[in-house]
């Protein structure tokens, strides 16, 4: 199929103003982008009136959770998985349909979800997994409370494992099955109930193997981690992608940058959390962890930029907050503006996911768009607002509502 997108303006994921169309489409790829591209046509082609509106390349959520059917931990992962898949599919579907054209899932999915993608069995993202997180013991992981004697330790989005052999194995294990990367647990989190936020957790050593293990499969290491003392813990062992770090200062910052790690915030959930949390029968102890970082997240970024670091986007949203997906757009361009937050959402996110050929609209890229109405550089409303239209397609192929 050839598509040209005509009287578009073009955020390419990467200019900060607009560029020109026509944007010409073959085969699910961009072939040519700009005035002459019509040229290029050959052949039947589609043309998509674009009526003066806006084609962004489709957006990459790097912190999705596709099994947080809620956020209770202990119910997330002692629901039976045929139930998970079914709820996962639906959250996924929508987040499609919001302009998401890429997840990537940073504690749960599995190779049975991703082949029912892959078989278009349902309508979702490109989907990115990493399988269940690994939490040492009374980590962030670890979802019993201390007065709590079972184990609840081998769950759909996250697995208790302890020492450097069983770490290796349960990585290898992970690649074996498809992961895209590897997720970790290196600080206390909200919703866990027995660790505090700002101890580092895992040893040097067992870090170090999950890095090295990652490393020779050509892969990465995603670490949950909000203080300092964390975010250093895990850079120094070999992680490349820290999520959250919201209580990130300038030295910390610093020593990212000159590890090339990643920062996604996930400014979204903390927001939305302290909105709905004790509706939704958060536990007081959460609540409290979650005002602590909650106004420390959007300084985080700024931070971040400031020193260089390449900062994506995430949501990391759990139960029925999966429709504050698009606020984290708005949190993040409250705090560094709507061009950096674009870039972030598109192509920053690409390059942590190692895709050079997506979040862009140029020569050779995959043809995942989104259209809108308006200029999302002056006004992100026109497409963080969830009633705002939009038009959505995937690899060439448009999303049937």
């Amino acid at each position: 199929m050839t598509l040209l997108f005509t009287d578009v303006a073009v955020f390419d994921g990467e200019s900060d103003s607009l560029q020109d169309g026509p944007v010409l489409v073959r085969d699910g790829r961009i072939v040519a982008v700009g005035p002459g591209a019509e040229d290029q046509a050959s052949g039947p082609v589609e043309t998509i009136e674009g009526r003066g509106r806006t084609l962004l390349p489709g957006l990459i959520d790097a912190h999705f959770h596709a099994y947080a059917v809620s956020l209770d931990m202990t119910i997330n992962e002692g629901r039976p998985l045929s139930y998970v898949a079914h709820v996962a599919a639906r959250r996924l579907g929508r987040a499609l349909g919001r302009g998401f054209t890429t997840v990537r899932d940073v504690a749960g999915g599995d190779a049975g979800l991703a082949a029912a993608i892959h078989e278009g069995l349902f309508a979702s993202p490109r989907y990115l997994y990493t399988g269940a997180a690994l939490s040492q013991t009374g980590g962030h992981g670890d979802p019993r409370s201390p007065d709590l004697d079972v184990c609840l330790c081998d769950g759909h989005s996250v697995e208790v494992v302890d020492g450097v052999d069983d770490l290796r194995r349960a990585v290898r294990e992970r690649f074996r099955t498809g992961a895209h990367a590897i997720k970790v647990m290196t600080s206390g989190g909200v919703i866990s109930l027995a660790d505090p936020l700002r101890i580092p957790q895992y040893s040097a050593e067992e870090l170090a193997v999950v890095s090295e293990e990652a490393a020779r499969r050509g892969s990465y290491v995603a670490a949950h981690a909000y203080s300092p003392e964390a975010i250093v813990h895990s850079v120094h062992n070999g992680i490349r992608s820290i999520e959250h770090g919201n209580l990130l200062d300038e030295e910390t910052a610093t020593l990212m940058a000159q590890h090339d790690a990643f920062l996604v915030p996930t400014l979204a959930t903390y927001a939305a959390m302290d909105r709905h949390g004790e509706d939704l029968g958060m536990p007081e102890v959460s609540r409290a962890k979650n005002a602590e970082v909650l106004d420390a997240g959007q300084r985080a970024v700024q931070i971040a930029l400031n020193a260089g670091v390449r900062v994506g986007f995430g949501t990391d949203l759990m139960g029925a907050l999966e429709t504050e997906q698009l606020t984290g757009l708005r949190l993040q361009a409250d705090a560094v503006g709507t061009f950096e937050t674009l870039r972030s959402a598109t192509s920053v996110n690409a390059d942590l996911i190692g895709r050079a050929d997506l979040g862009r609209i140029t020569t050779g890229a995959v043809a995942d768009l989104v259209l809108v109405d308006g200029d999302p550089l002056t006004d992100i409303e026109v497409l963080a607002s969830p009633e705002a239209p939009r038009e959505v397609w995937q690899a060439g192929n448009p999303l049937r509502r």
